[in-house]
């Protein structure tokens, strides 16, 4: 990430100040154990001004995630959907991507207790398209993604996506882009930050959410997609499947919208984007950008001064 696409000012524990003079102790417990909690959320500007997709969403999530890991906040959902909204204007952004972080503080015992500090940081920078082309190689990760039975996969922890940035180097190294995990009975079950769509004779199918960690983009890729008249199934895919289907994309904030070209050998839709990922990307955009009525209750406009 380019400096100059940085935050002039964060929040801090309640306080806005510059991001140079935030710092935190070297011995803090989520630093060694991965005991964060986390979201990505994206402003964008509409003919209203800036608004946050689906805000009170993710800051709900977020809460869920800290209650998860043990944490008491003490702050309100609304505070921090307030605090997001006045950073934004504090750094004058018409879009950005905004990251709120839960985390524990000084503590160097593996069980964090009632004493021990938690931290609340909230950090806003402008970032374009994540991926790198309007398509991408994807590779089946010989690592599973982690089970509901190895942790608590509803909520977003720090910890869990060391198993995402391993499948990430093994797939560089044989020359993808990005990776596919299959879930522990061998079925896909997402990517390495993203959720997963595939299309077949104008249907779009993606994993059970019992399998994943089910994304706001992913629920607003199906509310958009059945309200353009497709059908969406979810249900266990198989690898064996892959070849049957005509397009893939992959979702998430910080993607949005993204064709796959190909996974493993299999090459999908000739490395274009499809029609169907096309049409649903261009209503997405529509969408968040507040251009479609029926998703403005998504928004959360910010007011510019």
């Amino acid at each position: 990430m380019k400096a100059e696409t940085l935050s002039k000012k964060i929040w801090f524990d309640g306080k806005v100040m510059d991001l140079a003079d935030a710092r935190i102790p070297l011995l803090t417990h989520s630093l060694f154990y991965g005991s964060g909690v986390f979201e990505g959320i994206r402003c964008y500007f509409t003919p209203k001004g800036p608004a946050v997709f689906r805000l009170k969403d993710h800051i709900h999530h977020l809460f869920h995630s800290a209650k998860i890991m043990g944490m008491t906040i003490p702050y309100s959902e609304n505070d921090i959907m307030i605090a997001i909204i006045n950073l934004i204007k504090q750094n004058n952004y018409n879009e950005c991507y905004i990251r709120p972080i839960i985390f524990y503080g000084e503590k160097m015992d593996l069980l964090p207790t009632d004493d021990t500090p938690i931290h609340f940081a909230i950090a806003t920078w402008q970032w374009g398209k994540y991926l790198p082309r309007e398509t991408v190689t994807v590779k089946v990760s010989p690592y599973i993604r982690m089970s509901s039975n190895l942790s608590d996969m509803t909520a977003k922890i720090s910890g869990n996506y060391a198993n995402s940035i391993l499948a990430l180097l093994d797939a560089k190294r044989d020359g993808f882009e990005k990776a596919l995990f299959l879930d522990e009975n061998g079925y896909i079950a997402e990517g390495a930050g993203e959720n997963i769509f595939f299309v077949k004779d104008k249907v779009l199918y993606t994993p059970n959410e019992n399998a994943i960690l089910s994304g706001f983009t992913r629920a607003s890729i199906m509310r958009i997609a059945n309200d353009l008249g497709y059908e969406v199934i979810e249900k266990n895919i198989s690898i064996d499947e892959i070849p049957t289907f005509t397009e893939a994309f992959f979702t998430g904030t910080a993607s949005e919208v993204n064709a796959i070209s190909k996974i493993n050998e299999y090459i999908l839709n000739n490395k274009e984007e499809g029609p169907i990922v096309k049409e649903i990307k261009l209503a997405y955009q529509h969408a968040v950008h507040g251009e479609d009525e029926r998703y403005l209750s998504w928004l959360n406009y910010v007011a510019l001064s």
